[in-house]
């Protein structure tokens, strides 16, 4: 992988990381649904997992990494395969798969059900966790598209 790849997946990367935060922000802000907190239960989760207390911004900055770096990487690799004809459907189409698999894996490993559905609140975390995922989605797609404006998204998949 060339540098231009990597600086281009991680810069898309970390545009969809800041829109993500920008919706979690505005939903603490707004008091939407107080009982659906991701971060707090993943945080709650990887201290048990590590055996002790782990500080809110080591899951900020793995969140940064994973969003900026990981999903950056893998939508990078992928951006060829996915259906659609911009970024924006590309990216729609990667974070919907993302959704489904954080719905049908993540939630119920924080023993939240399938889809978040056991938090209480019926299908609105569910339909929140899909904001979540989209808005880092799309703005990926919108923003890797960007970057690889005149083919080079294409020539990435070689």
């Amino acid at each position: 992988m060339n540098a231009d790849r990597i600086w281009r997946t991680t810069l898309a990367g970390l545009c969809g990381s800041v829109a993500h935060t920008g919706l979690m922000f505005l939903k603490s802000r707004m008091g939407w649904l107080p009982s659906f907190q991701p971060y707090d239960e993943l945080q709650q989760a990887l201290s048990r997992l590590a055996g002790s207390s782990v500080h809110p911004s080591i899951l900020w900055a793995l969140s940064f990494l994973n969003g900026s770096v990981v999903l950056g990487f893998l939508f990078g690799h992928a951006y060829p395969l996915l259906p659609g004809q911009s970024g924006a459907a590309k990216g729609f189409v990667f974070g919907a798969l993302g959704w489904i698999l954080m719905g049908l894996v993540f939630f119920p490993m924080l023993g939240r059900g399938l889809f978040a559905t056991q938090v209480g609140l019926g299908f609105q975390p569910a339909v929140f966790s899909l904001l979540m995922v989209l808005s880092y989605s799309v703005i990926l797609g919108l923003i890797y598209s960007a970057l690889n404006a005149g083919g080079a998204a294409k020539q990435d998949s070689r």
